[in-house]
């Protein structure tokens, strides 16, 4: 199994498939990291030499940011709309949709849990 980021891939999925389980890194960025390193996206993981694997482990996380570093910024910029109470950071508070969705009908989950 090869790990990138802290996260093991599936040595029997495709190189381009097995890079989106690692957070931050959909279809669309798996192709593109594997065609800046001339790696071919439908080799298998297990397939991949160790000059291939150690490229990719290497510069993802130089890169890209990805897995927790990304998870912390997400979760910083949310505790930032909060602490300057904008309309947004209310709405994150107490757990309703931000974006201007109707709440009358919709978003039972977020209001169940509110009551």
């Amino acid at each position: 199994m090869i790990r990138i980021a802290g996260i093991d891939l599936v040595n029997e999925k495709q190189i381009s498939i097995a890079l989106t389980s690692i957070y931050g890194i959909g279809k669309w960025r798996a192709l593109n990291i594997l065609i800046k390193f001339n790696i071919d996206p439908t080799k298998k993981c297990k397939d991949l030499t160790d000059e291939e694997t150690a490229s990719l482990r290497d510069n993802i996380d130089k890169i890209y940011q990805i897995e927790g570093d990304l998870r912390r910024i997400k979760i910083m910029n949310v505790k930032r709309l909060v602490d300057i109470q904008s309309y947004r950071g209310k709405r994150h508070k107490i757990g309703l949709p931000l974006r201007g969705q109707r709440t009358r009908t919709n978003s039972r989950n977020a209001r169940l849990s509110k009551r």
